[in-house]
């Protein structure tokens, strides 16, 4: 059995089911971005691609980790 996500991660399927979009998809919009800064791309998802705070929240906080903060 796979142990259920936590922190962003854990907020991936909905945000796929909810948006229609694979985190994928997501995380290369946000790194193809001139922003750099976590609440310019966060406040830029919510206001360009309709996002809510925590979502976009999520998927920036995962991706600039994963980017070693971009």
């Amino acid at each position: 059995m796979t142990a259920p996500a936590k922190g962003p991660a854990s907020y991936f399927p909905s945000i796929e089911k909810k948006y229609g979009r694979p985190i994928a998809d997501w995380q290369a919009l946000i790194r193809s971005s001139p922003l750099t800064r976590h609440l310019e791309l966060v406040n830029w998802l919510k206001s360009e691609h309709g996002l809510g705070h925590g979502h976009a929240n999520a998927l920036v906080a995962h991706t600039l980790a994963e980017d070693g903060g971009k």
